[in-house]
């Protein structure tokens, strides 16, 4: 019988996710899915699983989790404040949490979205495809003190002690962006001026997207107020009427009349979710066949993370280059020190 997670303690922001619901565009429905998407693939690379487990997504603070049953977890995405019975926890490690322990993660260190991952993933219940909750179109909910939750077969699943470097993302920095079909609107001067501009990530923002202040004037578009609703998608830079980007996140609507200066690329978006209030971020605009590029690329590294997990502990026995770590010349030179000491 599988294990089951039980919620002692929930952050206002938690809910079960994974890669979201593509395909249901035309019905409404915008994909949804984990905040950041790179941080869901990173847990499921650390346990040696498929993408398709999906995982507890944190927004700014934990809670508090009891198992059934031992179990492999590990923990992603913006390192939070994490520890067993009182012993903290490293981030982007796997650990054993035991029949009864009590794990509390408590407010993130830098960035807004951790991930708690289970061997053999969390068992919500599947709506159109996926797991995951999508808060604004009433599939799912946020999770809740009192909450049970099955997880799957965890028998000779993951590893504990297994750590993975990740890609730092979690205190703003530069994007890149392909022009819209309504870049053009905005005339060459003010997208110049948008891709010379500082913004910081203001206080309001959630799941379907974040809002950046520039340093200096808003941004206008020539017929901002004549461009009618269509299609949208996470990544889409929307200005607003006081020429504000907002950028479009995992549950954005599906159609807007929001003029678009760009978009993100996808393998960037998890800068922009990330991204604390008062964080500073940059666009960069890029060609649409070295945006390709970029998301090959991206694409590959995924696919390969988990060649990229290692021991947290590196085992002597397995350390086929221990004489270049010279630790006798380092035992001798401690002895040197000494006897000039004396």
């Amino acid at each position: 019988m599988s294990a089951e997670v039980i919620i002692h303690r929930a952050g206002p922001g938690l809910t079960v996710q994974d890669f979201g619901r593509p395909g249901y565009l035309a019905f409404g429905l915008s994909r949804g899915g984990a905040a950041d998407r790179l941080a869901l693939a990173e847990g499921a690379a650390l346990l040696g699983q498929g993408e398709a487990c999906a995982a507890i997504e944190m927004a700014g603070t934990g809670g508090e989790f009891e198992v059934t049953g031992d179990v492999i977890i590990a923990l992603s995405g913006a390192p939070m404040k994490a520890s067993v019975d009182g012993e903290r926890l490293p981030w982007n490690t796997t650990h054993v949490l035991g029949q009864g322990a009590r794990l509390s993660i408590g407010g993130t260190e830098a960035g807004n979205y951790g991930y708690l991952h289970f061997a053999g993933g969390v068992g919500g219940r599947r709506l159109l495809n996926a797991e995951g909750a999508h808060l604004t179109a009433g599939l799912g909910r946020t999770l809740q003190a009192g909450d049970q939750i099955a997880l799957g077969d965890c028998t000779a699943k993951g590893e504990a002690g297994m750590t993975l470097d990740v890609r730092p993302r979690f205190s703003g920095g530069t994007v890149r962006v392909v022009p819209s079909l309504q870049t053009h609107i905005f005339g060459e001067s003010e997208t110049a001026r948008f891709e010379a501009s500082e913004f910081k990530r203001d206080a309001r923002g959630n799941r379907m997207g974040a809002r950046f202040l520039p340093s200096g004037d808003g941004f206008q578009a020539a017929s901002g107020l004549s461009i009618l609703s269509e299609v949208i998608v996470p990544g889409d830079i929307q200005v607003t009427g006081d020429g504000t980007p907002f950028v479009l996140l995992s549950e954005c609507q599906t159609t807007g009349g929001y003029p678009r200066i760009g978009a993100v690329l996808p393998a960037d978006l998890p800068i922009v979710a990330q991204a604390q209030p008062g964080a500073t971020l940059r666009f960069k605009f890029v060609e649409l066949a070295e945006a390709v590029e970029i998301e090959r690329r991206e694409r590959d590294y995924r696919t390969k993370l988990h060649k990229a997990v290692r021991p947290l502990i590196r085992d002597p026995a397995q350390m086929h280059d221990l004489l270049s770590y010279q630790l006798i010349s380092g035992m001798t030179a401690g002895d040197d020190m000494e006897r000039e000491a004396q």
